[in-house]
């Protein structure tokens, strides 16, 4: 449970929402398609108030 919410609130702060988004989930059926549409999308081009754009890092696999 723990690690699939933990999960869940860095997908949202990725694509730019507040973790708090995810107590939507608690609404039947409804919260779920709208939890489903804002996890969907691709992450915000630039930083954001939760930290840097996770593509924007660089390749792990070439050096520094």
């Amino acid at each position: 449970f723990l690690p699939s919410l933990g999960v869940s609130v860095r997908r949202l702060h990725d694509v730019g929402r507040s973790g708090w988004m995810l107590l939507i989930g608690l609404v039947p059926v409804l919260g779920a398609v709208v939890l489903l549409v804002l996890t969907v999308g691709d992450s915000v081009p630039s930083s954001n108030q939760y930290g840097p754009n996770p593509k924007e890092i660089g390749d792990p696999a070439s050096p520094n």
